[in-house]
């Protein structure tokens, strides 16, 4: 796995309770001796994104079929999880690298106006 692939996950609820399996995009894996992942969520429910800040993978995006996805989602930037390689129930796809750098610098931006 690397940064960029869109893998399956049971993805944990907001309250730690098991989720069901989803998609997620990896978006780092951490350093060190225990290279866990830091994960987005990712859903089919558009209509829950927010503007400006989610990004939207749809069917007409040049790098969509590479995903994996079976409809147009969005990648959940404010549904963060970190979490051991193992738990990974398998690899559908990939965004662009291109994609993959406009979420990080999102990101990246979101947690510096946070101090």
């Amino acid at each position: 796995m690397k940064p960029g692939d869109i893998v399956l996950i049971r993805f944990p609820q907001a309250d730690l309770k098991q989720g069901k399996l989803r998609p997620a995009l990896v978006i780092a894996i951490a350093p060190g001796r225990h290279p866990d992942l830091l994960l987005a969520l990712v859903s089919s429910r558009i209509d829950q994104s927010t503007a400006g800040f989610d990004e939207i993978i749809d069917v007409a995006d040049s790098d969509y079929i590479a995903t994996g996805l079976k409809v147009a989602s969005i990648v959940r930037l404010g549904r963060l999880a970190s979490v051991e390689s193992s738990v990974v129930n398998g690899r559908l796809g990939s965004i662009s690298n291109e994609r993959l750098i406009q979420i990080k610098n999102r990101l990246s931006e979101w947690l510096q106006n946070c101090l």
